[in-house]
């Protein structure tokens, strides 16, 4: 994954973004290995979703989830998946395709 060290993206307040496979940070951002992982999953989702569907999705998800409880960005299944496998070194080993798609589920409380 190409990492570009930068003073404009992403916005302040925010570590990383990933656009199309490329992780923009912040000058001065220490990113982790963990961080990493969380956008190679990211990677993984916007290949599978030929880039410009996982960005509509990611946006129309993130419109349906904002009157609901909790978080509109957390509950977003791409983010669900990644939050939760973003520790596991060997996740996108044996990651299913669409694996995102199980954590479509509203969260519960």
């Amino acid at each position: 994954m190409r990492i570009v060290h930068n003073k404009f993206l992403p916005f302040k307040g925010y570590e990383a973004v990933n656009l199309f496979g490329i992780l923009f940070c912040r000058k001065g951002t220490a990113i982790t290995a963990d961080v990493v992982r969380h956008e190679r999953i990211h990677t993984a989702q916007m290949r599978e979703m030929l880039f410009v569907f996982f960005y509509l999705w990611y946006f129309v998800e993130w419109l349906v989830r904002i009157p609901m409880k909790g978080r509109a960005y957390t509950s977003i299944s791409f983010e669900r998946e990644a939050y939760r496998h973003m520790y596991d070194e060997h996740y996108l080993k044996h990651r299913k395709p669409f694996a995102w798609w199980k954590y479509l589920k509203r969260r519960r409380g």
